[in-house]
């Protein structure tokens, strides 16, 4: 069974990121969405809402998981013996910043791979950051994210 890591903080899991996903279904035959904690990022949501929101989200694919992690990346995919991750690309300006990573990942696990994937062109302007300033300003994000969660974001 070929398995990936889609790695994130998901704060909060966007319709781009369930595109990335669903695409990513299509290739691997398990996908693990790995909720990083990641404090430096300073996230609106808590680590723990964060990944219950994808577990909502996510609920109808059947070969999707989700876990939270708090350490490497390169040792949270060792420590299930995967060695691939699947990272979304919405524009170039991404691809920099992503290939960096990736480069860095594979200096730490030489047999460590980076799949990139577009999601469709009507979420490719999505991001997590825009639908948090939305959110922050009183906006509709119901276009923006998955529909499961849209009670939670409006609790917060």
């Amino acid at each position: 069974m070929k398995a990936c890591i889609y790695p994130g903080t998901f704060d909060p899991i966007t319709n781009g990121h369930l595109d990335v996903i669903r695409r990513a279904t299509k290739i691997f035959d398990k996908v693990i969405v790995a909720v990083a904690k990641n404090d430096s990022k300073k996230p609106l949501f808590s680590f723990e809402k964060r990944v219950n929101m994808v577990e909502i989200s996510i609920q109808n694919f059947k070969n999707v998981c989700v876990e939270g992690f708090d350490n490497l990346l390169v040792d949270f995919a060792k420590q299930r013996g995967i060695n691939t991750v699947i990272r979304g690309l919405r524009a170039v300006s991404d691809f920099e910043y992503e290939l960096q990573i990736g480069y860095a990942n594979a200096a730490l696990w030489e047999d460590f791979e980076t799949v990139y994937l577009m999601p469709s062109l009507k979420n490719a302007f999505i991001s997590s950051s825009i639908v948090r300033s939305v959110f922050l300003h009183n906006g509709d994000v119901s276009k923006l994210v998955p529909v499961e969660i849209l009670e939670i974001l409006k609790a917060k």
